[in-house]
């Protein structure tokens, strides 16, 4: 087995003891000992004890992003749905700590405060990604809000479900499913909406004749872009 990195055994530390003893109760010095470093080793990897609730988020972001910058799929929002797979992926594997920490963020408000920050980032992140493919779209801003808000509110919805249940189950599934909702409502949006059907007045001869008039009509709809 891997040896456990000394940020990670930080935040588990972390995590374990403010389940334990409560998060106010819980100091760095506290955390350090937990972990078997010093309380400078701790302040070399983490700013505050709150930063080792949330140990790689902004690792998680990075791969994220990636993973979107690297995707080739259309429309852009099932690259959006690939990406979050990634993200449940990294509360699945580490389901214990996953676990403590939702417990821990539904009593402790300024973690949820943060937790909520932490789900903006990744909204930004989509949302502006999906806007760089609807660009000279109309309403490409309100599209790529709409639609990044959808997908992550969607994956949250899955997440907290198996968080209740105590990570009893793959959530695969689940969010493979949420997740086709998001996709089937908007992957044609993503798409240079239709311009109005135009009237399009045209004058013939009195003497022409019906073939000849419905023939020119089609010759310039098939011109028509």
């Amino acid at each position: 087995m891997a040896t456990m990195s000394i940020s990670h055994r930080l935040a588990e530390a972390a995590v374990a003891l403010f389940d334990e003893n409560g998060y106010d109760e819980t100091t760095v010095d506290d955390i350090a000992a937990r972990a078997g470093v010093s309380r400078s080793t701790f302040f070399r990897y983490y700013r505050s004890k709150d930063d080792a609730v949330f140990p790689d988020h902004d690792m998680l972001i990075g791969k994220v992003d990636a993973r979107l910058r690297a995707s080739t799929v259309d429309p852009a929002i099932v690259a959006v749905a690939d990406a979050l797979r990634i993200v449940l992926a990294y509360y699945v594997d580490d389901a214990e700590v996953s676990l403590r920490r939702y417990r821990l963020v539904g009593r402790v408000p300024a973690l949820r405060h943060r937790e909520i920050a932490s789900v903006a980032r990744y909204q930004r992140l989509f949302r502006e990604f999906i806007v760089r493919s609807l660009a000279g779209t109309p309403d490409a801003d309100l599209r790529a809000e709409l639609m990044a808000a959808s997908a992550v509110a969607a994956h949250n919805q899955v997440l907290r479900g198996w968080l209740r249940a105590g990570g009893t189950y793959d959530p695969s599934g689940p969010l493979d499913h949420a997740l086709g909702y998001v996709i089937e409502t908007f992957r044609h949006q993503e798409r240079q909406p239709h311009a109005r059907d135009e009237i399009v007045v045209a004058a013939f001869p009195r003497s022409a004749s019906p073939q000849a008039v419905m023939d020119a009509i089609q010759a310039q709809l098939n011109s028509r872009p």
